[in-house]
């Protein structure tokens, strides 16, 4: 090695072969992100690089965890303006023309993450080499942030490898393995973890011909076919995401479709539509959520707490779907219930969740031999976590965790996946009931991120981290909540459900109160909702909080359950259900719905969520923002509820729900809490 040259991002190289090779280290963080000064140094850096006339150039990070996990999301709610956004844009394109027209070959040495803004800089580079293994992923997932790619990726990568496989990463915001991105020519070589370096310099000595699309992909980007193309795409966009609501995927195929004939056209309206996009209101949303999942993934962080064995006592659906995620996740896992039948039926359900996350046969047979039935509840005595997911019978409840506390270890922790009942009732006949914590889980476990931790007056603090940080290791986003009756999300999301079945009675069809849901930006109607998560549990929940909440249970949820009509789990609810879709009847064109069937169904939450920021179910309106968006999916591009009353004006929201009551009932009676947030 000649020379090594540190700067506060980024560290040169060069070796006897006059190859240089340019580190990227973000310093005191897990990641490389591409923030404003690291691309200042990194222009810099380049210089030098030009001054050494090297032979080649190879551009790695120093990082376990990848090359690079994009650009600095926290500065986008920075920029104030969108001469701002387009200056900063255009800044960072120049610095990526710098890159990919050096005079000498240059390799992006790819392994881990390789997301958004580093990717867009690896595709600045003629060769890319990515490591061949499962945990390198590579994509494009400004989507979700409301934007596209703004660094000259949309032209790159379409130049790369063709639009339709270029659209789809950055519509869907997916992520690709090193072989995947290998076989669709985003990279040039796939090799394991020892070959990286080795076939970073074969390229620099041999230059092999730069790949290009194949035939059919160069057609697709013609521009007698791109409208085609984009009237296709933009019909698949629009069963997911409304225009309205989210305007990127639709500005992206705008962008290709008008202007993929002309490379640098393209590059400058990049960063006029992605400047656009940053300053509306969709993306510094989508931004403020992104800044509430990184909250709730810090949660936990103060424990050092390891857990090795799980035991979870109860197989039904969200007792076996707890057990199968964290074996899943790499912990051994023992799951009781009273009879080996009805463990069958967990086990199978774990095993279809490991052929679909897995795939890799010896893969899936580890996550089926760590997930053990345990009938007689041999694995509670060894266990590091103890999860209690039985039925929602306080007696029953408190009989259990009275025989647990005395069979588990001192230190273990002790957890509920009660979805109503307060902890303190529960942990009533414990010895040490300091060691009781709510863990609650959301159905389908497999899907939904979010993990209410419950804590009640009693819980100690250690414990309450402990469960956070256990929520975080098996890959789901800790929220911490006060025990009262519903906690957080099931007492919000329950008026709501409850209205629609208000309006049903009113005679409006189910599916015309779906599609108001719709239309505000809800993932799923709230009828749907009702089916899917179930009936019986819908009315559970409904029967424990309305003497707390003073609501009314409607008759017709009521006889739903009494006549076994559960929803989507018994084939009929309030819709009917076939291979697990609703089959909604299409509304009466005669038909006119109420005009205010989504302000009745909000407000209801609304106003619920007022209450529970003034009993400080949580520490602050961040938090119950975070908590209701994932755990409910309000839509993320409103910002969660208490953004979007303030965003609305307190004062004009209260006097609408005001309205609501006079026109519809006491279930609109505003809370006392509204006062306070003027």
């Amino acid at each position: 090695m000649n020379e090594i040259t540190t700067n506060e991002y980024w560290r040169l190289e060069t070796y006897d072969d006059n190859i240089v090779w340019l580190h990227f280290d973000t310093p005191g963080s897990a990641t490389n992100v591409l923030k404003w000064d690291a691309l200042d140094e990194l222009q810099v850096k380049l210089k030098e690089v030009v001054q050494k006339h090297p032979r080649g150039l190879v551009i790695l990070s120093d990082k376990a965890s990848g090359f690079i996990v994009g650009a600095d999301v926290h500065s986008f709610a920075q920029i104030e303006s969108r001469e701002q956004a387009e200056q900063a844009l255009s800044r960072v394109h120049k610095l990526f023309f710098r890159l990919e027209s050096l005079g000498f070959p240059t390799v992006a040495l790819i392994h881990g993450f390789c997301l958004g803004g580093g990717l867009e800089l690896s595709l600045a580079c003629k060769y890319r080499i990515a490591r061949n293994d499962d945990g390198t992923r590579l994509g494009f997932p400004e989507v979700r942030l409301g934007i596209f790619p703004g660094f000259g990726g949309s032209v790159r990568s379409v130049r790369r490898i063709g639009p339709i496989k270029a659209l789809d990463l950055m519509l869907s915001g997916r992520t690709v393995s090193g072989r995947a991105a290998q076989h669709m020519k985003l990279v040039d070589l796939a090799v394991p973890q020892r070959q990286l370096k080795a076939a970073a310099r074969y390229i620099i000595h041999k230059q092999p011909p730069q790949q290009k699309p194949g035939w059919l992909d160069q057609l697709a980007n013609s521009a007698p076919l791109r409208p085609a193309l984009a009237w296709y795409l933009r019909r698949q966009v629009a069963k997911k995401a409304r225009p309205e609501h989210y305007p990127a995927p639709y500005a992206l195929l705008a962008h290709w479709q008008h202007h993929a004939s002309h490379p640098r056209e393209m590059y400058n309206n990049e960063v006029k539509q992605v400047a656009d996009l940053i300053m509306g209101r969709t993306a510094q949303n989508l931004v403020r959520v992104f800044q509430l999942q990184e909250r709730l993934k810090a949660q936990g962080k103060q424990s050092d707490f390891k857990a090795q064995h799980v035991h979870v006592i109860g197989g039904g659906i969200m007792g076996g779907d707890i057990a199968a995620w964290c074996a899943f996740k790499g912990y051994r896992v023992s799951l009781q219930d009273q009879t080996a039948r009805q463990l069958g039926a967990a086990v199978k359900r774990a095993h279809t969740l490991f052929k679909r996350k897995l795939k890799k046969p010896r893969l899936i047979q580890a996550a089926m031999d760590r997930l053990m039935p345990d009938v007689e509840g041999h694995g509670l005595k060894r266990a590091d976590v103890v999860i209690e997911a039985i039925f929602e019978d306080l007696k029953v409840k408190q009989k259990l965790f009275a025989e647990i506390e005395k069979q588990a270890p001192a230190d273990a922790l002790l957890a509920s996946n009660t979805s109503s009942i307060p902890l303190q009732q529960i942990a009533e006949n414990l010895q040490n009931p300091q060691r009781l914590v709510g863990l609650h889980f959301f159905n389908p476990v497999a899907q939904m991120l979010l993990v209410e931790i419950v804590s009640s007056e009693q819980t100690d603090a250690d414990a309450a981290q402990k469960a956070a940080r256990f929520a975080k290791d098996i890959g789901k986003l800790p929220l911490p909540v006060r025990s009262s009756p519903g906690f957080l999300v099931n007492r919000i999301l329950m008026p709501y459900l409850l209205e629609a079945v208000n309006l049903l009675d009113e005679g409006v069809p189910a599916a015309a109160i779906d599609e108001a849901a719709l239309q505000f930006g809800m993932p799923m109607g709230p009828v749907e909702l009702s089916d899917v998560v179930g009936l019986d549990i819908c009315l559970s929940v409904a029967e424990k909080l309305s003497g707390f909440l003073a609501i009314e249970v409607p008759e017709n949820l009521q006889k739903k359950v009494q006549f076994k009509q559960l929803g989507k789990k018994s084939g009929h609810g309030f819709y009917r259900w076939e291979k697990g879709k609703a089959q909604k009847e299409a509304i009466d064109k005669d038909y006119t719905p109420p005009l205010d069937i989504a302000e009745r169904l909000v407000f209801r939450m609304f106003n619920e969520c007022v209450a529970c920021l003034r009993e400080s179910v949580v520490e602050d309106a961040d938090l119950l923002d975070a908590g209701i968006i994932f755990g409910t999916g309000f839509a993320p591009f409103r910002g969660g509820p208490m953004h979007y009353i303030k965003s609305q004006g307190v004062s004009d929201m209260q006097h609408k729900l005001e309205n609501l009551q006079q026109q519809h009932g006491e279930q609109f009676t505003t809370d006392k809490g509204w006062n306070a947030l003027s």
